[in-house]
């Protein structure tokens, strides 16, 4: 199940350990004057502020947390936040509260699984690393050149591999793949070619969202009615990857797309018009030209499409787990 755990060792906001529980910031380290740094835009994160950005039955987490475990993590590439705007660097912020007290759900889940780690194993694992640096030696070089401390990529290591024994054990059942699930796989669609119109509501106020979903029930009204899918495209959206074009997208397969529009592109009928589908860029319709099977044998792709399923089983049952656990923890996020 190694689509679960993030593991380049030394990586830009690398899921760390969590470290120490809600201690403020020391004033003079390299957290406390990123911290400081930051909160010049985002005033929450300021070190005299250590404002709560998670809170579960067994722990809570501040942003003096989160400040000290990208430094821990990312050493001095860290500073390279001080030239984001505020916006991401909220965004990035919450994004590693939550990350951070999902890995510790899951280590508390799998200490009570009776999980184990030798350090035999954190060695092996180490190994590996070393061989892609291209030795010990470089890799150490490499952690000294980041600010990186041995001993906090150890840690790391340790509990990746808790975690990843952890979901291996958990979640086998729910995803193994049989033969008929891959025979059912075989016989759907691959892939489906589509036009498509899409206007933007990005940045945009929830007035500016209702004025843009009305002019779009305009245009699928008038696509309904029979006016050329192309034209309206060309005219209407705002997707530069496909306007000139006549909003086509062809012979695309799964996963190339956002879910919701994936969906519509797999499920309307061909020759048909969806309705109106609202993804994170904006308000979509889309009109279905044709979709193609697999030709291939299924002896060629059997091997193929059992991966695909496995991969699609363990996020699904990856994110259910997660869910679950968050809903026992009492899990809420106070965003900045």
């Amino acid at each position: 199940m190694r689509k679960f755990v993030i593991f380049p060792v030394v990586a830009l906001l690398l899921l760390a350990s969590c470290g120490k529980k809600n201690e403020a910031l020391k004033e003079g380290t390299p957290a406390y004057q990123l911290a400081k740094a930051i909160g010049e835009k985002v005033p929450a994160v300021s070190p005299k502020t250590n404002k709560v950005l998670i809170s579960t039955n067994s722990f809570k987490l501040t942003t003096a947390d989160v400040i000290k475990v990208i430094v821990e993590s990312s050493g001095r590439r860290a500073d390279q936040l001080k030239s984001f705007g505020a916006d991401r660097l909220k965004s990035i912020l919450n994004q590693t509260a939550e990350n951070l007290a999902e890995k510790r759900l899951l280590l508390q889940a799998a200490k009570k699984a009776g999980i184990t780690v030798t350090p035999a194993d954190v060695d092996s694992t180490l190994d590996i690393q070393y061989k892609r640096a291209g030795g010990k030696e470089k890799f150490q070089q490499f952690l000294a050149q980041n600010g990186v401390s041995a001993d906090y990529v150890r840690k790391d290591i340790q509990d990746v591999l808790t975690i990843q024994r952890y979901l291996d054990k958990k979640l086998a059942k729910e995803t193994e793949v049989t033969e008929a699930d891959i025979k059912t796989a075989y016989n759907e669609p691959k892939t489906t070619t589509v036009r498509h119109i899409l206007l933007m509501t990005q940045g945009k106020s929830d007035s500016a969202k209702k004025a843009i979903r009305k002019k779009m029930e305009g245009i699928l009204a008038r696509a309904k009615k029979g006016e050329d899918f192309a034209k309206l495209a060309k005219k209407y959206s705002e997707d530069p990857g496909s306007k000139d074009n006549g909003g086509l997208y062809k012979d695309f397969g799964r996963g190339r797309m956002v879910k919701p529009f994936e969906d519509a592109a797999f499920n309307t009928p061909v020759g048909k018009i969806s309705g109106i589908i609202e993804t994170r860029y904006g308000y979509h319709i889309l009109k279905v030209i044709n979709r193609k099977k697999e030709t291939k044998p299924l002896s060629q792709v059997h091997d193929q499409l059992k991966q695909q399923l496995k991969q699609k089983k363990q996020a699904a049952a990856y994110k259910a787990l997660i869910e679950k656990l968050k809903k026992d923890a009492n899990f809420q996020a106070f965003t900045l």
